[in-house]
C-alpha cells in the first residue's frame, strides 16, 4: 500500500512554483519540488537555533538593568558559537543528493499529477479528489530512486517487450548488442534501457488558461554506451500535458542519423481502482485481433480474431483472465483514437490511444491489484518480425525528420 500524501510530504521540502507569476485561480498549475534527506533537518534545527538565541539575548537586553548586561550577554555569546559548531558538525554529515519532482495541477477538477525527471521521467502518482490511480508500491521518491522497478508511466525506449535474440534488425542489416555492457538482458532482451535513466532534461515547464504540462528531452547521443547499443542517434521529448482533468503523453522522436531508425517503442502505465479489489474489474479492449504467444511470451507470428480470447471484448471480467497479451488492429474513433477501459464499482479509467500506436499490450496478472494498459508503437519483437516479413506495419523516422503521437488517461466516477 502507498503511504497518504501526508506521510509523504511530511520527509519532503516546501514545494516552489516553477511559473514565475501567479496563474489564475482555476487555471492549471505546475509546481516544482525537492525531496531531501532527513540531514536537511538537522542543518535547519542548528540555523534556528541560532535565531533562538539571538532573540532571547534581545529580549533579554530589554529586560535587563545596564550593570547585569555583561555577563548575560557572555552567556548568549557562548549559546551562539555552540549553535555555530553544531550547524558545522551537521553540514559535515554526507546529505543524500536532492529529487526534483514536478507536479501539474488542475483544480478544476481536483487533480494532480507527479512526475520525477531523475528516474525515467516516470509520472508516479495521479490523484483525483485524492484517489491515486497509478500503481506504485513506494514509499517515497527517494526508495524508488534507489531501486526502481516498473510502475507508474514508463517509457519503454529504444524497443518495447521482447526480442527473440539479442540483436535487432533495421535496414536490411543485424545489429547485436553488446552484453558486456550490463544493459540489454539475455538471452530475451525486454523493454530496451532506458526505464529507470537520470539522463532527461526539463526543457519546459507552462501553464495557460487550460492546462499544465512539462517537457522533458531524452537524447541518446549523450550516452555513448546507448550509440553502441542503438546507432541511430536521436532525441525523445516527452510532454504529460494535465487539463480538463485529462492527461496526455505525447512523444516526440527526432532522428538526427544518416539512415532510417525503426520504431518501436512504447509505454507501460500501471492502472488501479481504489473502489474495489482485481477481480470485480470489468475490461473493455477495443482491438479485432489479437497475437497469441509462445513460452517465451513471443509472438508465433500467427493472428487470430480477439473473441477467440474475449466473448465479449467490451464487457471482460478480469476475474476470468491471467493477461500479458498483444492487440493490435486497434478500433478507432472518427478522430482515430482507440480505447481501452478498467471499471470497478463507480470508477473507470478510459486510456485513449493515437494512430501511430498501432499496438497494445494488456498485463493484468492474478494476484496483483494492478492493470497495464500499454500504448505499443508496433507490436513485440517488431523489429525482427519485420525482418522476417511477418510483420508489415513497423513504421520509421527518417533522417531529420519527427514522429509524434500521444495517448490520453481519462478518469471518470471520482
Amino acid at each position: 500500500m502507498r503511504p497518504s500524501g501526508a506521510a509523504r510530504e511530511a520527509t519532503e521540502a516546501p514545494r516552489q512554483r516553477a511559473t514565475a507569476t501567479r496563474p489564475a485561480c482555476n487555471a492549471g498549475r505546475v509546481k516544482r519540488r525537492t525531496n531531501r534527506g532527513s540531514n536537511d533537518v538537522t542543518r535547519t534545527d542548528a540555523g534556528r537555533w541560532i535565531r533562538d538565541w539571538s532573540v532571547f539575548a534581545a529580549a533579554l537586553r530589554r529586560r535587563v538593568a545596564i550593570r547585569n548586561a555583561a555577563p548575560l550577554c557572555a552567556l548568549c555569546l557562548c549559546g551562539f558559537f555552540l549553535a555555530v559548531l553544531v550547524d558545522a558538525a551537521a553540514q559535515s554529515i554526507p546529505t543524500p543528493s536532492a529529487i526534483d519532482v514536478i507536479e501539474l495541477e488542475d483544480p478544476r477538477t481536483t487533480t494532480t499529477v507527479s512526475i520525477v525527471p531523475s528516474v525515467g521521467n516516470v509520472a508516479f502518482s495521479m490523484k483525483v479528489n485524492g484517489q491515486e490511480l497509478l500503481y506504485w508500491p513506494f514509499d517515497s521518491v527517494a526508495a524508488f530512486k534507489t531501486k526502481p522497478t516498473l510502475s507508474g508511466i514508463p517509457l519503454l525506449a529504444p524497443f518495447a517487450n521482447r526480442l527473440d535474440e539479442t540483436a535487432f534488425y533495421a535496414n536490411g542489416k543485424r545489429y547485436a548488442f553488446d552484453l558486456t555492457l550490463g544493459t540489454v538482458r539475455s538471452p530475451i532482451p525486454i523493454h530496451g534501457f532506458v526505464t529507470s535513466t537520470d539522463r532527461w532534461q526539463v526543457i519546459e515547464q507552462k501553464t495557460d488558461a487550460t492546462a499544465a504540462w512539462a517537457t522533458s528531452r531524452l537524447d541518446f547521443s549523450s550516452e555513448p554506451n546507448w550509440l553502441r547499443q542503438w546507432p541511430f542517434p536521436h532525441t525523445i521529448d516527452v510532454t504529460y500535458r494535465l487539463g480538463g482533468g485529462m492527461l496526455e503523453v505525447r512523444a516526440r522522436v527526432s532522428n538526427h542519423a544518416a539512415d532510417p531508425m525503426p520504431l518501436a517503442i512504447g509505454f507501460h502505465p500501471y492502472f488501479q481502482l481504489t473502489d474495489s479489489p482485481r477481480d470485480e474489474w470489468t475490461i473493455a479492449v477495443g482491438a479485432r485481433q489479437r497475437w497469441p504467444l509462445s513460452t517465451s511470451k513471443l509472438p508465433t507470428g500467427e493472428t487470430e480474431p480477439i473473441e477467440r480470447l474475449f466473448g465479449n471484448p467490451q464487457a471482460v471480467s478480469l476475474s476470468d483472465h491471467d493477461l500479458d497479451d498483444v492487440f493490435s488492429e486497434l478500433v478507432r474513433d472518427p478522430s482515430g483514437r482507440a480505447t481501452l477501459s478498467v471499471r470497478g464499482r463507480k470508477q473507470a479509467i478510459d486510456v485513449l490511444v493515437g494512430p501511430n500506436y498501432r499496438a497494445a499490450v494488456i498485463y493484468a496478472p492474478r494476484g496483483r491489484n494492478f492493470i497495464c494498459f500499454e500504448p505499443m508503437v508496433a507490436v513485440t519483437n517488431a523489429l525482427n518480425l519485420a525482418h522476417k516479413g511477418v510483420y508489415r506495419e513497423l513504421q520509421s523516422v527518417a533522417p531529420g525528420e519527427t514522429w509524434q503521437e500521444s495517448f490520453w488517461i481519462s478518469p471518470r466516477g471520482y
